[in-house]
């Protein structure tokens, strides 16, 4: 698979990379740990090397499958990884904390999870309004300076969180929801990272599977899916936005393509710098996914998707009211 660097930072990674959260957290029940580590070096062994979890995912659990599943192959790979929840000692997630002790605290543990003694690419989760910005990129770049981290992220982070931060440290990569029913980013974000020079890793660039076409008004989800509490995945609300499924279905067919794929070609056609990382459980899937990186969408199929989308009011906010306080915008 085709590498390109996050923005202008040396950091290296293929076209596509991985989202593991999926394998133990949130989708329903975790999968089979060694059907998770076999899908990931499957991924590896079709060009992704780039691997994404988080502390919060599992609890814990996702970080010590992929530290698992990629510890023969350590040196092949980049791994991310994620700080800036409090987390009490039932897994349970009970609000933010990007402290700089906690950060340290995290990456001491995290390392441990994952089995080795650096991470390639650590973010902060979730903006922390009680602690500075300037001081959360500080304690990175200790961290950095100490050689356990090699790059500093922020996920779903706003402006002038993403430029005091790039002051401080520079960023390399911001992570933000964004796909085909989420474009908010396009707006303010990408003119800031093409700016400065900072890649942009999309999650759940597939919208949360709702962009493959195989979920429509009737379906239903496991009862520890989180898309149950997602007001976008309300049945009158999927059942509104299967417009965007429409759109895909007619420049899928024309491409030969599935409609994941053709959802993922473009994403990876509006920038250069950008890196999606889909997520699945299934190798079929992961083969599906990976094949995207090789349309190339006509400006013909650009054209259409973009006056057609542009007509397709999407229903309903994509995460639950006291997740979106968390969001900085």
């Amino acid at each position: 698979m085709q590498k390109q660097k996050l923005g202008k930072s040396n950091l290296e990674v293929s076209a596509l990379g991985l989202g593991c959260m999926g394998l133990s957290f949130g989708y329903g029940e975790p999968v089979e740990e060694q059907a998770g580590i076999s899908l990931i070096r499957t991924a590896v062994d079709l060009g992704i090397n780039f691997f994404d979890t988080a502390e919060v995912y599992g609890a814990f659990t996702n970080e010590e499958l992929v530290g698992k599943a990629l510890a023969p192959v350590r040196d092949q790979v980049v791994i991310a990884t994620k700080f800036g929840f409090a987390i009490d000692e039932q897994g349970v997630q009970t609000g933010l904390d990007s402290r700089p002790e906690h950060i340290k605290d995290v990456v001491e543990a995290s390392l441990k999870r994952l089995q080795t003694d650096h991470i390639d690419l650590l973010y902060q989760h979730r903006v922390d309004p009680n602690v500075p910005i300037e001081d959360v990129a500080g304690t990175v770049k200790e961290l950095i300076q100490a050689g356990k981290v090699k790059h500093f992220g922020l996920s779903e982070a706003g402006v002038d969180v993403i430029r005091r931060a790039h002051t401080v440290q520079p960023v390399t990569a911001l992570q933000s929801e964004y796909s085909l029913w989420w474009r908010e980013p396009e707006g303010v974000i990408f003119p800031t990272l093409e700016e400065l020079g900072i890649g942009f890793v999309p999650f759940s660039p597939l919208g949360k599977g709702f962009l493959t076409g195989k979920i429509d008004e009737s379906t239903t989800f496991d009862s520890s899916d989180f898309r149950n509490k997602v007001p976008r995945f309300a049945p009158e609300n999927r059942k509104a936005n299967l417009a965007l499924i429409a759109l895909l279905d007619r420049i899928a067919t024309r491409n030969n393509a599935t409609m994941a794929q053709i959802a993922l070609a473009w994403i990876l056609a509006q920038k250069p710098w950008i890196v999606p990382i889909p997520g699945t459980t299934k190798v079929h899937r992961l083969e599906e996914n990976i094949a995207s990186a090789e349309i190339t969408l006509s400006e013909s199929d650009l054209a259409e998707i973009e006056n057609a989308a542009a007509q397709i009011n999407v229903k309903g906010d994509r995460y639950p009211e006291a997740a979106m306080k968390m969001i900085n915008r």
